[in-house]
């Protein structure tokens, strides 16, 4: 089989961080679904029976060639060169129910030990592109989620004493599979109890929020109590699982069982691999909005791309809700109440030029309106690089260092227009190299790079935007299956910045990052300032269409419904022989964060592949980060940092985050619940996070105390290096 791929270093992906409580433990209904990768969608509260759902059956018979193909690539290619055995069979199933019951919800420990017994089935099912265990598994959950729908409904319906000192475990490896009814009875009343608990307080604040400035408040709390809430929270869960289709089956089981090969290993369904190419060349065909299912059924517009469609013809607005989607000017309009997310993008994406219809409800009590909107081609400007010049501290003169700071999201890549050398395609480097451009033309003294939240991308944008900041030489080594090592060179020959280079990291910070901040550091260019150490992933997949893979004499020849293989094939080292991989890039001057502490570095993930090293590669470093330098810029920011009130009541902050989080259990005593948020919401934070991440970065850089000591160390590096 001749490999058809595109190389890139697969962005970290934050779905549930470890002990983040409301991500995976509060609200069961997220819990579930965000570890599959979908988005909440709900139905009419006024339905009050559970709808029953046939079974799930594999229709579309392409998928027998999925499970064939990635099964070849698998053994093939894979880095690990793994044996698929009995062993790693019962681990995928594992995983299976992981995904689909992380908090162990709905099965029961009979249904585990039912299924668990038909693991080998899988060693020869896989191979052949044969589904029925998983497709069993799941029908038996979907049973499963309509019966704990009538139990959260009798719970929902119930008085609850909130006086009480009660503990709910929030560990899920402390948690056990219900071995009986009443275990689950008694499980889903804590949770309900929390739930309604979050709600309560929720609406309190927002009753002070209304009072003080209705602008803050939040109209979804008007005309629905939270127990109504909670009823239509569950009945939408019902419908939502009820809505999927085979492939999202096949999705997530073959994922299930290629994490077990190593965790960034996966198959993409041919909708998830569409996503994914949209996000990595920074465009699509559409209106420009971004869109959420929502509690009563409806798709909400929850975000309007500056510039785009949408933001053009001033009749949208964020939280307008979408009930019925038509085409051209005269097609039906089809009510999308109910219906996925994914078909409802589905229907409204669409070939440039082309005109949509929406009936929108208006959120501003207007009613209903029909909108016409004519689609174009949106760029997704948030996403890529963008850049600011800040004035900092004070030179010999008396004028500021100008500092220019770059924000990079992610190292993404117009694959198609750079195959086709288009002339307008998006790169990383191109926009890197504009803002450098910029910068200098307004004289800046020193340069940062934030790869804070940058979670990777292409490693030949990585390679390429290394480039800009050293003249020639290897940027990283990689190495394959067979142990062959391959050298990565930048062979520009040309500099775009060659003045002082910050370089910003956190443990967000993977893969394609950390490329670039351990070439960086290995030439000695610049300084890497943050964390103590990035994520730690060092595994460089290849994306496989899999429709791509076949001659045309073969029977998917110009099939694109197949999806693609996200397949590990190789392990990325730094110029000077150290991988990355579960180590991370250390950095020079470390700051303190509450990120640092989140348990969501390769090492906390299970199957993470193990560090090594491979020879030096040649190169010749330069003299711009030596000791000395560092151990200044460090003893000064240490001394700024101990005389700073924010980073005071961030390093208290930092404690009181590693206190709650240690924690294996919440209290139910709403009482002292509000007390240990008062004092700091641990729960909050990790859900911040989260959202910065899968959203991305506001529509411009934000100045703060912790941006203020990133560019004192710019200043006094711009400094150091004149005088050296």
């Amino acid at each position: 089989m001749r490999l058809r791929s595109v190389v890139y270093l697969a962005s970290l992906s934050v779905f549930v961080l470890a002990g983040a409580w409301r991500a995976s433990t509060a609200d069961e209904v997220s819990g579930t679904i965000t570890n599959v990768g979908f988005t909440t969608t709900a139905y009419d509260n006024e339905q009050d029976s559970v709808p029953q759902t046939d079974e799930l059956k594999p229709k579309n018979t392409l998928l027998r060639i999925v499970g064939r193909d990635t099964f070849q690539l698998m053994n093939q290619y894979h880095l690990s060169k793994k044996k698929f055995d009995s062993a790693m069979a019962s681990e995928g199933l594992k995983m299976y129910f992981r995904n689909l019951d992380p908090m162990k919800l709905y099965f029961y420990q009979s249904d585990i030990e039912e299924f668990s017994k038909r693991s080998d089935e899988i060693l020869k099912a896989w191979p052949e592109g044969k589904y029925d265990l998983a497709f069993d598994i799941f029908n038996r959950y979907l049973k499963r989620v309509q019966e704990m729908v009538v139990i959260a409904d009798e719970w929902i319906d119930s008085d609850f004493d909130f006086s009480v000192n009660e503990e709910l475990t929030a560990d899920a490896k402390l948690i056990q599979y219900c071995a009986t009814e009443e275990e689950m009875k008694e499980r889903w009343r804590q949770r309900i109890k929390y739930s309604f608990m979050l709600l309560e307080i929720e609406r309190e604040e927002n009753e002070k929020n209304m009072a003080e400035d209705p602008s803050k408040a939040d109209a979804s709390f008007e005309n629905i109590s939270s127990r109504d809430k909670l009823h239509r929270r569950y009945k939408a869960l019902n419908r939502r699982m009820s809505q999927f289709i085979d492939e999202d089956v096949v999705e997530l089981y073959l994922s299930a069982i290629t994490t077990c090969f190593d965790p960034h290993t996966s198959y993409m369904s041919p909708t998830s691999y569409d996503d994914f190419m949209i996000q990595m060349r920074l465009n699509l065909e559409g209106i420009g909005a971004t869109l959420q299912s929502t509690d009563d059924g409806l798709t909400t517009i929850k975000r309007i791309v500056p510039g785009g469609a949408a933001d053009r013809s001033g009749e949208i607005q964020v939280d307008d809700k979408i009930v019925a989607v038509g085409q051209d000017t005269s097609g039906e309009m089809v009510d999308v109440t109910d219906m996925r997310l994914k078909d409802v993008v589905a229907m409204i994406r669409g070939k440039a030029g082309t005109n949509v219809r929406l009936n929108v409800l208006k959120k501003d009590g207007g009613g209903l309106k029909t909108i016409s909107i004519t689609r174009e081609k949106i760029e997704l400007t948030d996403s890529a690089a963008r850049g600011k010049v800040f004035e900092q501290g004070q030179k010999a003169d008396g004028t500021p260092f100008k500092v220019g700071v770059i924000d990079l999201p992610s190292f993404y890549s117009d694959m198609e227009g750079a195959r086709t050398q288009a002339g307008d395609f998006r790169s990383t480097t191109r926009d890197v190299q504009k803002l450098l451009e910029q910068f200098k033309t307004e004289n800046v003294d020193s340069v940062v790079l934030d790869l804070r939240m940058n979670g990777g991308g292409s490693l030949r944008e990585a390679i390429d935007c290394t480039g800009l900041f050293i003249d020639r030489g290897p940027i990283v080594q990689v190495k394959d299956p067979l142990g062959q090592i391959e050298q990565l060179d930048d062979t520009s020959g040309s500099v775009s910045w060659a003045g002082p280079l910050v370089v910003v990291t956190s443990k967000f910070s993977a893969s394609a990052s950390e490329i670039l901040a351990g070439a960086i550091q290995d030439y000695n260019r610049g300084i890497v300032v943050g964390d103590p150490a990035t994520h730690g992933k060092g595994t460089v997949q290849n994306l496989l269409n899999l429709a791509a893979q076949y001659d045309r004499s073969r029977e998917a020849a110009s099939s694109t419904t197949l999806g693609a293989l996200k397949l590990t094939i190789q392990q990325f080292y730094r110029p000077g022989g150290d991988s990355t991989q579960l180590r991370g890039v250390l950095a020079d001057v470390t700051l303190p964060s509450i990120t640092a502490q989140m348990d969501v570095a390769e090492g906390d993930l299970d199957y993470a592949m193990a560090f090594d090293k491979v020879p030096s590669a040649r190169f010749t470093k330069l003299n711009m980060a030596g000791p000395e330098v560092v151990a200044k810029l460090t003893e000064n920011s240490v001394q700024r940092r101990s005389q700073s009130s924010d980073f005071q009541r961030l390093e208290r902050d930092i404690q009181r985050y590693v206190d709650q989080k240690q924690r294996k259990t919440v209290t139910l005593n709403k009482a002292a619940y509000l007390a240990e948020r008062e004092e700091f919401n641990a729960e909050k934070q990790d859900e911040d996070t989260v959202n910065k991440q899968v959203e991305g970065p506001s529509t411009e850089i934000q100045r703060d105390f912790y941006l203020d000591e990133i560019l004192q160390i710019a200043a006094d590096y711009s400094q150091m290096m004149k005088k050296s």
